[in-house]
């Protein structure tokens, strides 16, 4: 772990990656840090005894740069990296919906290429990251990937095509489950219980049918059959979610959710 790591961009999900490369053994000498402004570049440096550099230092100095700019400033920052980026260094993109090849095209021939899609639960060393090769990473720099975010959660490799399925499913999840949080707090102050209760027993339901579906091994139809009995309290509730076409919805927001981030990887904005 004696290689330089620099972080661009480091906003919240940049700080999670730096935390967890720390506790998972790496020295905060060898670790790098922009930030747009100066204050939050001190604050990195004060927090977790990193080093700020500038964008250009850090193309200079890094074996690996990983890009947490958000997807509409990416162009501006390959412009200030390339004339000072050697092709022998490791890029790691973490832009939703901009493909390995923007980033081949802007920097020097031959430049490795990483892209990954994580997401906020690397606030808690939970995360879901997605990791892809561009055309001229090898296995070594996937796996320096993966060594890298597998200290926020967990890894999982696919071909660049799955990328923007992989946005709309988990990059964008955490949100679809807070927003069902949300809709069932309301529903639980509805019948009747204080909102502080109704969260408590929702976050806790949730916790338990996560770690019921990470370790039990057993579909989810299944699991929910095991709650669901005849003419019981369940089954009423599934009926009302069918009826008002719950499943359909979903379906049909992630499919909106890949396809913003097509539109993202093609340049559209609005």
């Amino acid at each position: 772990m004696s290689q330089k790591v620099a972080v661009l961009g480091t906003g919240k999900i940049g700080e999670a990656l730096l935390s967890g490369m720390i506790r998972a053994g790496w020295s905060p000498a060898d670790l790098l840090v922009t930030a747009r402004r100066p204050e939050r570049a001190e604050e990195l440096r004060a927090r977790h005894g990193v080093n700020p550099v500038t964008n250009s230092e850090a193309a200079k100095t890094a074996d690996t740069l990983i890009l947490t700019v958000k997807p509409q400033d990416m162009g501006t920052l390959l412009d200030e990296l390339a004339p000072h980026l050697p092709a022998d260094r490791l890029v790691i993109s973490g832009a939703a919906g901009i493909p390995t090849s923007f980033f081949e095209e802007r920097l020097a021939p031959g430049t490795p290429v990483v892209r990954v899609m994580t997401n906020t639960p690397a606030l808690v060393d939970e995360a879901m990251s997605v990791i892809s090769a561009g055309s001229h990473a090898t296995e070594q720099h996937l796996a320096h990937a993966e060594e890298i975010f597998g200290g926020v959660g967990k890894t999982l490799r696919v071909p660049e095509s799955q990328q923007d399925a992989c946005t709309a499913l988990s990059g964008s999840g955490p949100a679809y489950f807070f927003y069902l949080v949300e809709a069932m707090t309301d529903a639980g102050i509805l019948l009747g219980l204080p909102r502080d209760k109704a969260h408590e027993l929702i976050v806790q339901s949730a916790i338990g049918a996560a770690v019921m579906l990470r370790d039990s091994g057993e579909h989810p139809v299944k699991l929910r059959e095991n709650v669901t009995s005849p003419a019981g309290t369940t089954i009423n509730a599934i009926r009302e979610l069918e009826n008002h076409g719950v499943r359909a919805a979903l379906i049909a927001a992630l499919e909106a959710a890949r396809d913003r981030s097509r539109e993202l990887a093609s340049g559209k904005k609005d």
